[in-house]
């Protein structure tokens, strides 16, 4: 397919090459450049930040009508091209970016939603995915918020661990096989199950001490509200742990 990508960011750098290596011709364009846009296209891809997707989707879809146009946000509705086109639709692979390390969208798993594009989204999307979904706007927002969780609050977790163990002139290098392993066993066992820790049979001296040491009183009220609900979620599912637990004995 000839493949029109609007965007420089980090999804699109990553993008890029994988599309190319699907064997498509694409033409980069940068999102401030719209005037580069070929003027035939089988599809027009805009990556960019939520904030400037209304502006250059009306800026690119103007004179192309009749092309189909999609979006990369996992957040934004697929009605933001009504008005502007006939043919559009949502193409967005759920996956972290960066623009120093290049990830294999084979892996990637990527959800599609379509506006009369007669399955070019799909064809596209399997060209350089085994795993490809389609998902209106509505269930991609729970979606989006789940990755939310997983992902970028996580990492936040992550950069308040670095700050903890800076007390101790500590490198967070540390904490790399206790994250690895805990990613691992996701892999394997339900989240459910491999959850540990203090939190979990809510051990109140423990918890209490590891409040004493944190001196920032935000990073107090997340560790206290993450051990509530850890322990909240394991008191009521409780009774699913334990039926889990007596089939893989059974095995």
């Amino acid at each position: 397919m000839k493949i029109a990508l609007i965007g420089r960011g980090r999804l699109a750098t990553n993008l890029l090459p994988a599309l190319q290596k699907a064997g498509h011709e694409v033409t980069s364009v940068n999102s401030r450049t719209l005037e580069e846009l070929p003027a035939q296209a089988d599809v027009y891809i805009i990556s960019v930040k939520d904030s400037a997707l209304q502006e250059v989707i009306g800026k690119a879809c103007k004179g192309k009508e009749s092309q189909c146009f999609v979006h990369t946000a996992g957040s934004m509705p697929m009605r933001i091209f009504e008005g502007h086109c006939q043919h559009y639709g949502v193409f967005y692979p759920m996956q972290t970016f960066s623009k120093e390390r290049q990830v294999d969208f084979h892996e990637i798993p990527i959800f599609i939603e379509e506006q009369a594009s007669q399955g070019v989204l799909r064809r596209l999307a399997e060209s350089i995915s085994a795993n490809v979904f389609e998902l209106s706007t509505e269930q991609r927002k729970y979606l989006h918020l789940a990755a939310v969780f997983a992902c970028n609050f996580t990492n936040h977790c992550y950069t308040l661990s670095a700050a903890v163990l800076a007390h101790v002139n500590l490198p967070f290098d540390v904490m790399l096989p206790l994250i690895d392993e805990t990613a691992r066993k996701v892999h394997e066992l339900h989240p459910l199950d491999a959850q540990t820790g203090p939190a979990v049979r809510f051990d109140e001296n423990v918890i209490k001490m590891q409040m004493t040491l944190l001196e920032d009183p935000a990073m107090r009220v997340i560790y206290e509200k993450m051990s509530q609900s850890i322990h909240k979620t394991a008191i009521e599912n409780h009774d699913q742990l334990r039926l889990r637990e007596d089939k893989s004995h059974r095995v």
